[in-house]
């Protein structure tokens, strides 16, 4: 085939994904490298649809074949290297991203990823000039709209620095015409953009104090209603919302201080303790210890200078199992995301055995087809009582239940992510929750902009 008939070919799957008809571009794209296995474009673009409709093993191996390919064009190493990162293997999207800045030393986006990945590895210092370079200038992004008609315009407050809701299910790219606004950066002689609602998604309080400031000057400039108000997310750090939340009937929250690392040999601890770099998630630098004369070496083993020092809470059952629940909380509704069930104390969904053990799974459907009848009423109530103390539109809470039916809590904050389940039908159970969250969590904003 041509180069003339493959670039009509790239033309039409362009098109075609910018009416939101992701399979048949695919499809075309697909076509494309049947006959040139190695054609930039079509590998590139072919990995971006995948990776936004969550296959992202295609995507990935669609991005490394562009790279090992094409290893000079910096896009393909700067993508590959998101793609690494948000999988967090930091060092191997260090490499992509030094890389992409040898043959391109002004790319932004690859001055913003080596930023990031720099300080997740605890590089401050050499991250610093990369966030100016990657974003001074460049703090207002324009995202593609792919309706028909006009889009609801909204304006996205989201930190550089990361601690930001995921939003890429909730603000549906045919429905929202989105400008995200990096705070940190963003110049305040500069006019906000078109919006009809201001979402604020910065929503880790102990990372994004900077971001959060900028943020609340910048939403004192906007008539429009807010999602998620910036001054009511900066009250919501781990230990400041322990020690309010602890105050709720039937809620149990551990005590929680920063310490500096200096200063934990001579606090009143006790054990087991859990010790965690404030900023972080999915478990992420993240510790249990057992005992005082353990306590200096697993300090030293995560970043930072300051830790915070977490009472342990036992959430495993008569079984020996621990099991951490995730509710979010849309607009004042209660809405059950999952039940994620482990032998480990440190519990996450995507960790867990869920897939392995059909047990497991049945435990989950009964708590998201009946919430009260499985954790009880004492724990719905105080699940309600969190709510309204965050007054956030949208958050989240991880708990697990006590043996004489209190909550647990672990965290409860704006950061939570609704992720739709795999393919398998083995998750059929776990659709139609999710899709209700996703759904109210669409209509809030809807009806804020109304």
């Amino acid at each position: 085939m041509s180069e003339d008939a493959i670039a009509a070919l790239i033309a039409r799957a362009r098109a075609l994904t910018a009416r939101a008809k992701d399979e048949a571009a695919k499809a075309v794209y697909v076509d494309v490298l049947r006959r040139d296995p190695t054609h930039f474009a079509a590998l590139n673009e072919l990995a971006t649809l995948a990776y936004a409709s969550g296959h992202r093993s295609a995507a990935r191996t669609a991005y490394e074949q562009a790279v090992r390919c094409h290893p000079g064009n910096p896009l393909g190493r700067v993508n590959l290297g998101n793609l690494l990162a948000e999988e967090q293997d930091f060092a191997g999207a260090r490499t992509q991203y030094e890389v992409a800045l040898e043959a391109d030393p002004n790319l932004a986006e690859a001055h913003q990823g080596l930023a990031r990945v720099l300080s997740e590895l605890d590089e401050a210092a050499a991250a610093e000039p990369h966030w100016r370079k990657g974003f001074a200038g460049h703090a207002l992004v324009m995202r593609p709209y792919r309706g028909t008609g006009r889009g609801m315009p909204v304006l996205l407050l989201v930190s550089a620095r990361g601690g930001n809701i995921p939003t890429q299910q909730i603000l549906d790219d045919r429905r929202f015409a989105v400008s995200a606004l990096y705070a940190e950066f963003f110049d305040p002689a500069q006019s906000l953009p078109e919006h009809a609602l201001v979402f604020n998604a910065i929503g880790d309080a102990d990372l994004c104090g900077e971001a959060l400031t900028q943020a609340e000057a910048i939403v004192k400039r906007s008539t429009a209603p807010v999602i998620n108000p910036p001054a009511r997310v900066r009250v919501t750090g781990r230990a400041a919302n322990a020690a309010r939340l602890a105050a709720i009937a039937d809620v149990v929250a551990p005590a929680i201080r920063l310490l500096a690392k200096a200063d934990l040999a001579r606090a009143a601890l006790r054990f087991p303790l859990l010790l965690r770099a404030p900023g972080f998630h999915t478990g992420r630098h993240f510790v249990r210890v057992e005992r005082r004369e353990d306590l200096a070496a697993a300090a030293e083993r995560l970043p930072g200078s300051e830790l915070l020092a977490i009472d342990y809470l036992d959430a495993r059952g008569a079984d020996g199992i621990a099991r951490k629940y995730r509710v979010m909380i849309i607009d004042g509704a209660l809405y059950p995301l999952h039940l994620a069930i482990s032998a480990d104390w440190k519990v996450h969904y995507f960790t867990a055995d869920m897939a392995a053990n059909a047990a497991h799974r049945e435990e989950e459907r009964r708590f998201l087809a009946d919430m009260p009848g499985v954790i009880g009423q004492r724990a719905v109530a105080a699940l309600a009582a969190i709510g309204n103390s965050l007054g956030l539109d949208y958050a989240g809470v991880d708990f697990g239940i006590a043996p004489d039916g209190k909550l647990l809590l672990f965290e409860a904050n704006a950061t939570m992510v609704i992720n739709p389940p795999d393919p398998d039908p083995i998750w059929d159970y776990r659709r139609a929750p999710i899709l209700a969250a996703l759904s109210a969590a669409q209509r809030m904003l809807l009806a804020k902009a109304r």
